[in-house]
């Protein structure tokens, strides 16, 4: 059985998570109170039902003072036996901010803070750091749209998320912020940019002509070779120490050309060696 938690930030994004769940073929349930995961845990175990074997539970401060006991519910669910994994959706409180004005929704802790949004806002990150902290994925949302949203949760569960480590290869630009989920940055600002040639500039690493181009610098041949024998070398560490996820994140200027190229080059090399891996451009279709 496939058991997904997902928790985080509110206006993080888990209303999409938890329906694009539900269109990959998850059974999900909605604002669970922490004491209850394991009792509906063996509900499920135990049910005859198929549909019952792929299942997607959201639990968040909308519970209440029974949220408190999500760190407890964790541990219960562990010492059990129980396997989970949990995901964690996060965002930039500007960008939190800016989602509530936006919809004029009313933030889950804004009565205790007599209704201040940002001090509602700063309040859940800071009863959220320690569930952060045990999450398996953690995908910040800042800066996706919500279809790239759904793109990266199925990516990430289409399969059988208790397999082994995924690896998420994510090019991304600078001038937009360093993805906060990475646990590897390649910069990859040093190769030769194809957006100071005319006929290249509106291409994409995504094109043969702008792959070709980058690829063919012997700096860049030089840069990939040593960039992949420090992945090579770094998985079997990372799988050691028990990780679900990995980010490898590579970035130029803009996340259009150089890091879209060889997260490309990256994302082939781990799958011919045989790990899970996907890969997202997330910066590629900006201005």
């Amino acid at each position: 059985m496939e058991f997904i938690i997902i928790t985080g930030l509110s206006g993080a994004g888990k209303s999409v998570a938890m329906k694009n769940m539900e269109d990959i073929g998850y059974y999900c349930v909605d604002n669970m109170p922490p004491t209850l995961l394991s009792i509906f845990y063996d509900l499920c175990e135990k049910s005859a039902d198929d549909r019952m074997k792929k299942i997607a539970v959201v639990t968040d401060v909308r519970a209440g003072d029974a949220f408190v006991e999500l760190l407890d519910a964790l541990e219960l669910l562990r010492t059990s036996g129980k396997e989970y994994k949990l995901l964690f959706l996060d965002a930039r409180d500007d960008v939190l901010l800016r989602r509530f004005k936006e919809t004029r929704r009313k933030h889950p802790l804004s009565d205790i803070c007599i209704g201040s949004t940002e001090k509602a806002v700063h309040l859940e990150r800071s009863l959220l750091i320690k569930v952060k902290a045990k999450a398996d994925y953690v995908v910040d949302t800042s800066l996706l749209s919500p279809t790239q949203l759904r793109e990266r949760i199925s990516a990430l569960f289409l399969g059988n998320a208790a397999l082994g480590m995924t690896i998420t290869c994510l090019s991304f630009g600078f001038k937009y912020g360093i993805p906060s989920e990475a646990d590897l940055v390649f910069d990859v600002r040093c190769l030769p940019n194809p957006y100071y040639i005319p006929e290249l500039k509106h291409h994409t690493g995504l094109e043969a002509c702008v792959f070709d181009y980058v690829m063919k610098f012997d700096q860049t041949k030089g840069y990939v070779e040593r960039m992949l024998s420090l992945v090579d070398y770094s998985l079997p560490l990372y799988l050691d120490e028990g990780k679900s996820q990995l980010v490898i994140a590579v970035g130029c200027t803009g996340g259009k050309h150089r890091s879209v190229t060889l997260t490309r080059v990256l994302y082939k090399h781990i799958l011919e060696a045989g790990q899970r891996a996907i890969v997202h451009h997330r910066d590629v279709i900006k201005d």
